[in-house]
């Protein structure tokens, strides 16, 4: 996989948690109990995308941009989006990707499920 970083980079952020989906073979990453990305193996643990929530119309334009972000592989299409685990979409925009569904999600969180992440 091409994005190596993405577990230190996700389980450094206020308060995610990570686990895996055994029935999927995903690795969630988690804010407040939701689910904000995950990477997606194939049978032989093999990374295939890395899978994120971000409003319909940011992910309609990053589809468009890159070729390796399609509509959510087995998720919503509308509001999930997949990255190629070895496509060429670049570091720092995969970052702000991953950014953008870690405040989606935390931003429908209850008020006090936010403070208590932040307290935390």
């Amino acid at each position: 996989m091409k994005y190596e970083w993405i577990d230190e980079y996700l389980l450094g952020k206020k308060g995610v948690t990570k686990d895996l989906q055994e029935e999927w073979n995903w690795i969630r990453y988690n804010i407040g109990g939701k689910m904000f990305a995950a990477i997606c193996r194939d049978d032989d643990n093999i990374p295939v995308y890395i899978t994120l929530k971000l409003d319909p119309l940011e992910g309609d334009y990053f589809r468009k941009e890159y070729e390796d972000i399609i509509p959510g592989y087995y998720m919503n299409k509308t509001h999930w989006n997949s990255v190629k685990a070895d496509g060429e979409v670049p570091d720092d925009v995969m970052k702000d990707l991953l950014d953008k569904a870690y405040t989606i999600v935390f931003e429908n969180l209850t008020k006090k499920k936010q403070k208590e992440i932040l307290e935390g």
